[in-house]
């Protein structure tokens, strides 16, 4: 049986986040948590810290969904006025309230001489809330329910709102409400364009049950493929999108790079160290962002040699015992340069993969034969080796990402075939 999730809309209050001083994140935080317990953000809005504004904000975020979480403007400073227009929404006054004098009493028994009165202002509440201590900070954390809708309350600062969301208020809201299962399954997919993409498996895609939804996420040289569904019956929705994944696979074989949403450098290492090899990197028109990406990795040094940048033509020659005439032949980028370049890095540093990327990131440097974007890339094992060329663009930085992706996807194709 189809299910819908029950409808959320956040709402983050502050100037700060209006003018950029603060990012928004805990936005992001409570829309991955909310997903998991089968509840569904259908939008998210910063607003100033202007009363106005917050009351109207609540009203149309009532009129499209059944709970409305907000954070922010809690503080006990004049510029923080929450609270108090919450009291105007629901017809109710601010009220003392004992048990969070207690609380912030507890809060402050290690250093009671920075308590002071406009802290203690903090214990007076909405009437008409249900109070909530906060455990990590002065404001409460208010709960309000009004013909079937809910409204909650929490401090804007991300420690106390974390602890906040996950302690409190994500189980009272699954005690609250009957929650269908969400399941999202993401792909990697590698060097394909989104359009040609679309193209390529719209058919599968129109077969896809009423309740399983495709979203595209691009990035430079990848995409993630993001299946969703929403079902009550967890074990036929697991199933389904199993067996869309398996039919996906049998439509883009080697494209996938895989069927999990973390960094690609995260299931390299994964991937390396199941397999028992190291890996070393040899990088020209990158200048180590290969490196860089791979020892982002906790415990990276397991699997990661190290890596040479070798952006001239006298490091190439001098360390990786790249020819002087190939390279005047050839050029530096060119499919024999980058095949020494990793033959050299193999010996240099005894790694058992080796990578080599030399090309033109621009946005200048370029020819006709060789145009900015051009890169070279060679992954080489002492048994066998890729080579290929490939046309990014013109633009320097994004250039730079591909290429390493490239080296990436490369080094685990090479170690797929062993």
């Amino acid at each position: 049986m189809k299910s819908e999730a029950a409808l959320v809309e956040i709402i983050t209050i502050g100037d700060e986040l209006l003018i950029g001083q603060v990012i928004d994140s805990n936005s992001a935080f409570m829309g991955q948590e909310l997903n998991k317990i089968g509840l569904q953000v259908s939008q998210i809005s910063s607003i100033p810290d202007n009363a106005e504004h917050i009351i109207q904000a609540i009203e149309q975020a009532f009129e499209r969904a059944s709970i409305l979480l907000m954070t922010g403007g809690l503080g006990p400073t004049k510029d923080d006025i929450t609270k108090q227009t919450l009291c105007t929404f629901f017809h109710c006054d601010l009220v003392f309230n004992s048990d969070v004098l207690q609380n912030i009493h507890h809060l402050f028994s290690d250093r009671p001489h920075v308590l002071n009165p406009l802290t203690e202002q903090q214990a007076f509440v909405p009437e008409a809330a249900t109070i909530i201590q906060n455990k990590r900070g002065t404001a409460p954390i208010t709960w309000f329910e009004q013909n079937g809708k809910i409204l909650v309350s929490m401090p804007g600062v991300p420690s106390e709102m974390k602890w906040a969301l996950t302690e409190e208020i994500l189980p009272r809201l699954k005690s609250h409400l009957k929650t269908p299962v969400i399941v999202h399954k993401t792909i990697l997919v590698y060097g394909i364009p989104e359009s040609a993409l679309a193209i390529r498996i719209s058919e599968w895609e129109n077969q896809l049950p009423e309740y399983i939804h495709l979203a595209y996420l691009p990035s430079p040289g990848m995409i993630r493929l993001r299946l969703s569904g929403c079902l009550e019956d967890s074990i036929t929705l697991h199933a389904d999108i199993d067996s869309a994944v398996i039919q996906l696979r049998s439509i883009l074989g080697q494209a996938i790079l895989a069927e999990e949403d973390r960094a690609v450098e995260v299931i390299l290492g994964d991937l390396l160290k199941s397999k028992n090899l190291t890996l070393g990197t040899a990088e020209s028109c990158t200048g180590g962002l290969l490196s860089r990406n791979m020892v982002r990795v906790p415990g990276s040094s397991t699997y990661f040699k190290g890596g040479i940048i070798a952006y001239s033509n006298e490091v190439k020659e001098n360390l990786l015992k790249v020819s002087s005439s190939i390279l005047q032949a050839e050029g530096a980028v060119s499919q024999p340069v980058v095949e020494q370049m990793a033959a050299g890095l193999l010996s240099l540093i005894h790694c058992d993969v080796a990578v080599a990327i030399s090309g033109i990131a621009g946005p200048d440097g370029g020819s006709a034969s060789k145009p900015v974007g051009t890169v070279w890339i060679c992954v080489a094992t002492r048994q066998k080796s890729i080579s290929r060329r490939f046309q990014f663009g013109s633009f320097r930085e994004r250039n730079m990402e591909m290429a390493s992706l490239a080296g990436m996807a490369m080094v685990k194709e090479i170690i797929d075939q062993q």
